[in-house]
């Protein structure tokens, strides 16, 4: 077997009022670089090791295995797997989506699979239950999708985004997905379900055709989560002004949150060392869109 590495993109979802179907993929990686073994093992960097397993109760090898296991196969050739993390736990940029993803890459590597990039979608829906994350960690971009338990939709969009900047404004706290779902009402009413729908389409609608001052407006206007979600996190009710008067084209809770992305389509050293200052108790990170999606390098041959 080669060494071979996988890279992962962080990613968004929600971008406002797209609850559960639209997504986009980022500019922070987590990389898998891999090599035969005589045994399973995960070498987790030491900031993530006691959230990160370093054997099979690691999410990616039972990614990797259920992969497998759908496949017809029954186990998965032993690697050593060394872990480089850049994307936080925890905080809304999808971690638990690069681990899934990252495991039916493994597994498709690993045993030649030659899966398609809609085959790998699939399995982690499976798996994730939603497309929102999985899906741009596998392809890259904004992802707009529907997954309802069998069938799985979706559309790519990937035009006009190489100049926007994602701000990304990250607490320094865990937020655990099921905290943040336990907010959310079992129950709206019609007419606020109506409206909610509206500003989800006109979202869908602007990101499309690539009207990004409308796209950041409509990432303002949900009810179905935002309103629900933002106790959790503090600060986030003086993000608005603060963010207006840097042009900020609009704001959302990342995913389940507590991070809070920010578009710009103009962005400057200026912009970063003011609101670093102002948002002194968070870390600031600018952001690209990745196109590209998961990754995996052919890096040497065994000898």
């Amino acid at each position: 077997m080669s060494r071979f590495q996988i890279t992962v993109p962080a990613t968004s979802a929600n971008l406002g009022p797209g609850f559960d179907s639209v997504g986009i993929a980022l500019s922070k990686f987590v990389t898998l670089d891999c090599q035969p073994a005589d045994e399973w093992y995960f070498a987790v960097p030491e900031e993530d090791q006691p959230y990160i397993p370093s054997g099979k109760s690691n999410l990616i090898y039972k990614t990797a295995l259920y992969t497998a296991e759908a496949l017809g196969f029954s186990e998965l050739p032993p690697t050593y797997v060394e872990l480089t993390n850049d994307v936080p736990i925890a905080r809304g940029l999808g971690s638990s989506s690069t681990a899934v993803v990252g495991g039916i890459e493994l597994a498709d590597h690993l045993l030649q699979l030659e899966l398609s990039r809609y085959e790998k979608f699939k399995i982690a829906c499976e798996i994730e239950g939603h497309p929102d994350n999985v899906g741009p960690a596998i392809f890259g971009g904004i992802m707009v999708s529907n997954y309802d338990g069998e069938q799985l939709d979706y559309v790519h969009l990937t035009e006009g985004m190489k100049n926007l900047t994602w701000l990304a404004i990250i607490p320094d706290y865990h937020l655990e997905t099921e905290k943040a779902r336990g907010l959310l009402p079992i129950e709206i009413e019609y007419k606020q379900a109506v409206n909610n729908s509206g500003s989800a389409n006109v979202l869908v609608a602007a990101l499309a055709t690539k009207n990004w001052s409308l796209a950041g407006k409509m990432m303002q206007s949900d009810q179905w989560h935002q309103p629900y979600r933002q106790t959790l996190i503090p600060g986030f009710a003086s993000f608005q002004e603060i963010l207006r008067k840097e042009n900020s084209l609009g704001h959302y809770i990342s995913g389940a949150g507590p991070t809070t992305i920010a578009l710009f389509d103009e962005w400057d050293e200026g912009k970063h060392t003011r609101l670093t200052t102002i948002l002194k108790d968070f870390h600031i990170e600018p952001l690209h869109v990745n196109l590209n999606g998961a990754k995996t390098l052919v890096l040497a041959s065994e000898k």
